[in-house]
């Protein structure tokens, strides 16, 4: 019995989207027939999801990269909000994340927010991975690339927790904005920045006070 396939690729670079095409195209199993839409922004991907909605034809698998301009509208600010857009309207459908980021905070928030069956940083990619990947989404999922798998053991195997306005107290340090500024970007006041950034070198076991040590020990511990 034949498998029929239906496949939306997002990504705003066509050079990219045409090698995973060829790759899926020479590498799909003898009893797969894939049906692949492309889209270049998040207009078009949109559409392209309303339409297979509307149509009761839905995707099997989307590809989605997360950085792309956002929408005409200003709804859509990235892949990242397109991949939680997909989770609703085509709850069937797997999805797989194509990245560059590879920052601890960036990989831990798409996990948590799109918990996607596929999630690929662009510098671990080859052919074949992408090729291992697509198949193992459609029968097995999920599949991680190696620098994500890294990031889940590290923070697995550490017996520290942090909550999501600490992780993102390390991001914005690691992106050198400095403390009186951080309350800015977090929505609370700077005291509480203060005492968050305190407990934070006491879970690091940080002696010496120092800001780079905090982000050394929490870079270490798969955090930054």
């Amino acid at each position: 019995m034949i498998e029929h396939i239906k496949i939306l690729m997002i990504d705003d670079h066509p050079m990219i989207i045409e090698g995973y095409q060829n790759t899926l195209l020479f590498t799909k199993k003898d009893k797969q027939e894939l049906s692949i839409d492309i889209a270049n922004n998040c207009d078009e991907a949109l559409a392209f999801m309303n339409k297979a909605v509307e149509n009761n034809t839905p995707y099997n698998v989307l590809f989605v990269d997360i950085s792309l301009p956002p929408s005409t509208d200003g709804l859509m600010q990235s892949g990242e909000d397109l991949a939680e857009y997909a989770r609703n309207i085509l709850p069937n459908a797997k999805i797989i994340i194509l990245t560059m980021f590879n920052e601890s905070f960036r990989i831990h928030n798409i996990i948590k927010t799109i918990d996607p069956e596929g999630f690929l940083i662009k510098s671990d990619l080859t052919s074949s991975e992408l090729a291992s990947a697509f198949q193992a989404v459609l029968n097995n999922p999920p599949f991680y690339s190696g620098t994500v798998n890294n990031h889940i053991r590290r923070t697995i195997t550490s017996d520290i927790i942090i909550d999501d306005k600490n992780r993102k107290i390390l991001h914005l340090l690691s992106q050198g904005v400095k403390t009186k500024n951080l309350a800015a970007h977090l929505d609370i006041s700077l005291s509480a920045v203060e005492k968050r950034k305190k407990q934070l070198k006491e879970l690091f076991s940080v002696q010496d006070g120092q800001d780079e040590t905090l982000l050394k020990e929490a870079r270490d511990k798969g955090f930054v």
